[in-house]
C-alpha cells in the first residue's frame, strides 16, 4: 500500500529511490565536513519525507561495514530552486535503528 501524503506530516519509512540517493549525494560534503568524515560507502537505503513548504526528509545511509548515519535534509519547491540543504547529521546508528525524529535545529 503506498503511503498517503499528509500535509505537514511525516510518510511511513520507505525504501530509498534513485532520487533519495541524489539528495544524499547533493548534500555528501557537507556531511563529510560536520561529521569530520570522508565516506567511501555512503548509500542511501530507506527515508521518510514531510511535506512543507518544499521537502523534508529523514534518510538513512549505509556508510559501510555495520556503519549507518542519518540525515535530515531540506529541498526548496523547484519554483524557489529546489536547492538541497543539510539541516541534521547523527552518525554511530545501526541497521535496526528507526529514522527520526531529529531535534530542531
Amino acid at each position: 500500500m503506498a503511503n498517503q501524503v499528509i500535509l505537514g506530516g511525516w510518510s511511513g519509512t520507505q525504501d530509498a529511490t534513485e532520487e533519495t540517493q541524489k539528495i544524499c549525494e547533493a548534500v555528501k560534503d557537507q556531511v563529510e565536513q560536520r561529521t569530520n568524515q570522508k565516506y567511501v560507502v555512503y548509500k542511501a537505503v530507506k527515508f521518510r519525507d514531510q511535506l512543507v513548504a518544499g521537502l523534508k526528509l529523514n534518510i538513512k545511509v549505509f556508510a559501510g561495514e555495520e556503519d549507518y548515519i542519518h540525515l535530515n535534509v531540506f529541498q526548496q519547491l523547484p519554483c524557489k530552486g529546489g536547492n538541497v540543504e543539510l539541516l541534521n547529521v547523527e552518525v554511530g546508528k545501526t541497521k535496526y535503528d528507526p529514522i527520526g525524529p531529529f531535534p530542531y535545529c
